[in-house]
């Protein structure tokens, strides 16, 4: 299967069966990488009962799930979770910190804290 080249959506092949399953898979990403916002960024396990929808950038040294995934994110999708590697570039708003990040393409780097007006 073809991908796009930035968000690494999968492409709907030429008389693809079940077009519907590719189409949702690029919703699902889309929907979790657009605009990304993430609970924390420095859980060394996935936590338990999340709720649909969230996001967390995988500490380094995560077990569980998430094992081998550090600095990926993870989010919460119809009761599993899917791990998306960042690409150099991605901006992720991090709540428990009020911080936006950068992902420089080895690690997360901090741009500044947000102060509320």
């Amino acid at each position: 299967m073809s991908n796009t080249t930035k968000l690494i959506l999968p492409l709907i092949e030429a008389a693809q069966a079940q077009k519907h399953v590719t189409h949702n898979e690029a919703l699902l990403t889309l929907d979790a990488v657009v605009q990304l916002s993430v609970a924390d960024r420095d859980l060394p396990a996935p936590p338990a009962g999340p709720a649909d929808g969230v996001s967390y950038i995988i500490a380094a040294g995560a077990s569980g799930a998430w094992s081998g995934n550090g600095g990926n994110v993870a989010t919460w999708q119809d009761g599993a979770w899917r791990i998306r590697a960042p690409r150099a570039g991605w901006l992720a708003w991090v709540e428990d910190e009020n911080r936006l990040c950068v992902f420089g393409g080895a690690g997360w780097l901090s741009l500044a804290l947000a102060v509320e007006p």
